[in-house]
């Protein structure tokens, strides 16, 4: 039976750190999610800006029985580069001291996107984890949620009873796998323990692969739910499939598999060993199915038919900038009828909006200042409306949240008609939300072209049906061509980058029964 009443404490670090961009400073955590405290506590019971899995952490826990929130530290930027040092350092500073002024506590729950990097540091995770799980001691059952695009260590795993990534991608599981973690924090507590086992693949797949809908990365996910939900594999408690984020470019870069069972290691090794197996042999599956710019153009052209166009490489949600104008100058310059593109992030090209007024025509200048792949265009435009930014997700990811663009507006290139939404705060296109606050009938739109990777398929599907949307390759910092990217650091060889990678099974399959 379950302590009465028990103290849990919560923590939550979420960045995916891309190498490739800039560094995330404080500021981008400040205007996306920096709470303290009993802070949090109020807001997760409330519509906010909140990870989806502390609120669902709080919904699920005040459904089960009487408890104690010891909330530390919560915040979260947008994907972007390595966190900066100084606010690493004083995030752990702050989790330390929370933590110490909580104990004693029974339990700990840590909701992370699990692929974040510091300047100076690779496994900000390991760091953490090891941290609680010193501060807590051996006995105190701490638990973590993670994004699938996690990069998960050993020692991540090592200070942890159980991880619990995200089942679905595009990611609109959040909640349920903070209830999962819930549920078994409560197994935990009743006295249940854990055993876990865990195996690191060659393989870093490109994201636009690892939809769950269909495809390779999906008949893993599905294989490891099944045995969740079999007793033929022994007493499995979760089961995650973690693909990795390949632009961190860590030496922990690469598919994970960890399994959590209830006390039972050979069922949890079993189990993993399987699962390994299987994605090793379907690793040629993972090969990117997009189009050339050329393509997508003459697919506009050929149909009247409402087209999506996702522009993978400069996903926000990864770590792009959102101010490509790869597809923005070709469609434009092509004079394909019906166009509308969002979010394209440009502060400077917002205010140049606000300042031209609704109604205003004025010289749009993108990327006034220009860097690797965000090359400047110039094009006459009419501003059509203007907005705070600020939203309440209605699908997908973003439902029931509150985020914001930062000022934006809806302009017109006045040669083509061509829409473009613009935002100042880096979000990828992914709620239809950001287009309905600007005014914009999402049904009547012929081109949508969107600045994001997969998540905009949970978010605009009641519009645009599978056979309707196609990923297209264009330069990136996001860009599914992996042979493409510079890596530094990454375990090489690795799949699909090199073809020679191989796969040794860990030393303890051969003892397996």
């Amino acid at each position: 039976m379950m302590k009465k009443n028990p103290k849990i404490a919560i923590a939550g670090f979420a960045l995916e750190a891309n190498s490739l961009s800039p560094v995330s400073i404080r500021e981008d955590f400040e205007k996306s999610c920096w709470y303290e405290g009993e802070s949090i506590t109020a807001l997760a019971r409330q519509t906010s800006n909140l990870p989806a899995e502390v609120t669902g952490f709080y919904a699920r826990m005040d459904e089960i029985a009487p408890w104690t929130a010891a909330p530390t530290i919560v915040i979260g930027a947008p994907p972007g580069g390595p966190v900066i040092e100084a606010v690493w350092r004083e995030f752990m500073q702050k989790l330390e001291v929370g933590l110490r002024a909580a104990m004693p506590v029974d339990a700990v729950y840590v909701a992370n996107h699990g692929a974040s990097s510091a300047e100076h540091l690779d496994d900000t995770e390991g760091d953490m984890m090891a941290l609680i799980r010193a501060i807590v001691g051996p006995e105190v059952p701490v638990i973590a949620t993670h994004d699938l695009h996690c990069n998960v260590s050993e020692r991540t795993i090592d200070a942890l009873d159980a991880l619990i990534s995200y089942r679905t991608n595009p990611h609109v599981d959040q909640r349920e796998r903070a209830a999962e973690a819930a549920d078994l924090m409560v197994e935990m507590l009743s006295g249940q323990k854990t055993t876990k086992a865990f195996i690191r693949m060659p393989i870093t797949p490109p994201s636009v692969t690892l939809l769950t809908a269909r495809g390779p990365y999906a008949d893993l996910i599905n294989m490891g739910t099944a045995m969740m939900q079999s007793a033929l594999e022994g007493p499995i408690a979760n089961v995650s499939v973690s693909a990795g984020f390949v632009f961190s470019d860590l030496p922990k870069c690469g598919m994970t598999i960890a399994v959590t069972s209830r006390g039972d290691l050979n069922a949890a090794r079993r189990c993993a060993l399987k699962i390994a197996r299987a994605a090793w042999a379907d690793r040629g599956r993972y090969v990117p199915d997009m189009l050339e710019i050329a393509q997508a153009l003459e697919k506009a052209k050929q149909t009247n038919l409402p087209l999506l166009f996702a522009d993978v490489a400069d996903n926000p949600g990864g770590g792009g900038r959102g101010n490509t104008t790869w597809l923005l100058s070709a469609f434009n310059e092509a004079k394909i009828p019906g166009v509308l593109l969002g979010v394209f992030i440009d502060p400077q090209l917002a205010q140049q909006a606000h300042v031209a007024g609704e109604g205003g025509e004025f010289d749009a200048v993108f990327n006034a200042t220009e860097s690797q792949f965000s090359k400047r265009y110039s094009a006459k435009a009419r501003v059509l409306k203007l907005t705070d930014g600020e939203c309440i997700g209605r699908r997908g990811i973003y439902k029931g949240k509150i985020f914001s663009l930062g000022p934006s507006a809806l302009i017109a290139l006045v040669d083509t008609g061509i829409r473009v939404v613009v935002g100042a705060l880096r979000r990828q296109l992914c709620d239809p939300a950001m287009l309905e606050v600007h005014g914009i009938d999402i049904s009547k739109v012929r081109i949508l072209i969107v600045k994001s990777r997969g998540h905009y398929r949970a978010g605009f599907d009641e519009f645009f049906p599978e056979a309707q949307i196609f990923d297209v390759d264009s330069p990136g910092l996001t860009t599914p061509n992996l042979k493409n990217v510079d890596f530094k650091r990454l375990p090489r060889p690795v799949f699909p980058i090199d073809h020679d990678a191989t796969w040794t099974e860990p030393d303890w399959a051969k003892d397996l029964l």
